[in-house]
């Protein structure tokens, strides 16, 4: 896999001048005959609220490492706007099968379609893991790198329209951040510290989506239990550090998965809005 220092490296330290306005182009990597730490997927775990019993991998463990292709997509020379300040739209994860520690992986990375729209330019990442010729996890996750335009402002999003009984309710703390960052090796500077983030437009840490969704999945863990799934999530409005947020999931009709969501302590604004599928 790649270094990850390496790759900060040119990502902090490498000039880019912005999107050139033109479509971005087909890329793809992979990395073959990849090991897990224990001890890494257990520092994971423990931020992101999964019990590890040291040999099954927590279902978003897998987006430690697709992120480091990502990353390496980033530093091509054809991409020519910084990976700093992206904001993560929409993730889908399908798990096929429970993963365990101890399996070697092959995993695949690339970067297909981007669209301009108003907010700036939007583009997908498509990955996929193999253990020997069986596919076993694969993701989407759409990005926008933003760009300022004149135009109205749109309306903030609402909460859906399910139940809101009961909800479960987190505290976060202001350095959950890189707590993050470190178990994960996502340092995106928008999350790390408020003199950082400041320079990307926004006056507090933001939580990273991906720890969002890993926190919701943790605590519907026992009811997915090692069925094959698809979650499929929207990163809404963003939430900052510290904060108190709710939680609640709710059964879709004939146990085909659930809807649910991650709001504001009042349960009114949501942040994360998402599903679950059961595959069979």
């Amino acid at each position: 896999m790649p270094s990850l220092f390496s790759l900060y490296r040119k990502i902090f330290f490498g000039r880019k001048p912005g999107w050139d306005g033109q479509p971005l182009p087909g890329i793809q990597v992979s990395c073959d005959k990849v090991a897990i730490s224990a001890a890494s997927v257990s520092q994971y775990a423990n931020v992101c609220g999964y019990s590890f019993d040291g040999e099954q991998l927590p279902m978003t463990y897998m987006h430690v490492l697709v992120f480091r292709l990502q990353a390496l997509i980033f530093t091509h020379p054809a991409i020519t706007f910084p990976l700093l300040g992206m904001i993560h739209l929409r993730n889908r994860i399908t798990s096929y099968r429970q993963l365990k520690v101890d399996e070697i992986f092959r995993i695949e990375c690339a970067l297909a379609g981007s669209e301009e729209t108003e907010t700036g330019l939007t583009f997908d990442l498509f990955s996929k893991v193999w253990v020997g010729e069986e596919l076993v996890w694969e993701s989407v996750s759409t990005y926008l790198y933003r760009i300022e335009k004149p135009g109205k402002r749109s309306r903030p999003p609402k909460g859906d329209n399910m139940a809101w009984e009961n909800p479960q309710q987190w505290q976060l703390s202001e350095d959950l951040g890189r707590r993050y960052a470190k178990a994960s090796g996502d340092y995106n500077l928008i999350h790390l510290h408020p003199v950082l983030s400041k320079r990307f437009g926004f006056d507090r840490v933001l939580v990273h989506g991906m720890w969002s969704k890993a926190r919701c999945i943790a605590a519907m863990n026992e009811e997915i239990g090692d069925r094959p799934v698809e979650v499929d999530v929207t990163f809404k409005l963003p939430l900052f550090m510290p904060a108190d947020v709710t939680f609640c999931a709710i059964d879709q009709p004939e146990s085909a998965g659930k809807r649910f969501e991650l709001r504001d302590g009042r349960g009114r604004r949501p942040h994360l809005t998402g599903s679950v599928r059961y595959l069979n």
